[in-house]
């Protein structure tokens, strides 16, 4: 092998190697600079949060978590009413019990898509995913007559409800693509052993999809967590979630800039944690079916 064409390789590969690292940085750059400007501006005081040009430098104080969780109760000044910590309780409610319920009903839908052979199976899996096509603002005004007239309006079942046109399409096309990895002989094989398709199902088809039903599990609590629409709509101050919440620092007088800095980061924190708690299945899941024998 010739030494000089070697070389040339080589310095093409440490150039290559040099422009990715490049991009992931300048990428993570883009992505985590927002995130980490809002942490610092939830740590400034009002005069620093207000300050022209920015302060980078600067007194962290925790006063506007204080405010955030304590309200009038550390300070009967610059605090907005919002019920916080009443937000995060519903939030979670809400959120979880709508990933749930789309956990249970979703696979047994993406199953019976994936492999029982019926008509109008294909009509009805498009019909599931369309539920996502439709903008949630021109569908708000007939739900909320719907909801006010069946008294669903302001209730945690009536919001779990209406979230499953967030988590449950998503649910069931991710997990259908799951199901459809696993190969069916499998299943045949337990049927020979005299399991019945229940048996099979929960035998041997659940536990290989796991980690995907775990991942998409994630994506969907995240999408309700984020959603805004419903839980401005469809609820009042009793189910009131922590979107709207954070919306009401913003008032006609003014913006509390640093308590809705840190009421973000609270509203982050749950996500994260949760995606820490499961990221093995959430690894295993995003890559599963990805190579196939």
């Amino acid at each position: 092998m010739n030494p000089s064409s070697a070389t040339a390789s080589e310095q093409k590969f440490s150039w290559s190697k040099t422009l990715s690292m490049i991009l992931v940085a300048a990428y993570l750059a883009f992505a985590l600079v927002p995130i980490l400007w809002m942490v610092g501006m939830s740590l400034k005081g009002p005069l620093d949060v207000m300050a022209i040009p920015p302060k980078v430098f600067f007194m962290p104080t925790l006063e506007n978590y204080l405010r955030l969780f304590l309200g009038n109760a550390y300070s009967e000044y610059q605090v907005a009413r919002t019920d916080f910590v009443s937000a995060l309780i519903n939030t979670f409610i809400i959120a979880g019990g709508a990933c749930l319920l789309s956990v249970l009903t979703g696979t047994l839908a993406a199953y019976a898509l994936a492999r029982f052979r019926f008509k109008g199976r294909g009509d009805i899996g498009f019909i599931i995913l369309s539920f996502r096509f439709a903008p949630e603002l021109t569908i708000i005004l007939p739900l909320y007559v719907v909801y006010r007239t069946l008294g669903l309006y302001n209730t945690y079942l009536g919001l779990i409800l209406i979230y499953q046109m967030i988590s449950l399409p998503l649910l069931v096309w991710v997990i259908r693509g799951y199901f459809d990895a696993i190969p069916y002989d499998s299943e045949q094989a337990a049927l020979v052993d005299g399991y019945s398709w229940w048996g099979s199902f929960t035998k041997i088809c659940l536990p290989l999809a796991a980690p995907g039903i775990a991942a998409t599990a994630v994506i969907a609590f995240i999408f309700c967590w984020n959603n805004f629409t419903f839980g401005l709509l469809l609820g009042a101050r009793e189910t009131m979630t922590l979107t709207v919440a954070t919306s009401g620092f913003i008032s006609y007088e003014q913006v509390l800039w640093g308590q809705m800095a840190a009421a973000s980061v609270v509203t982050i924190i749950p996500v994260l944690g949760f995606a820490f708690l499961v990221q093995r299945w959430l690894v295993r899941g995003l890559t599963f079916g990805a190579v196939k024998g």
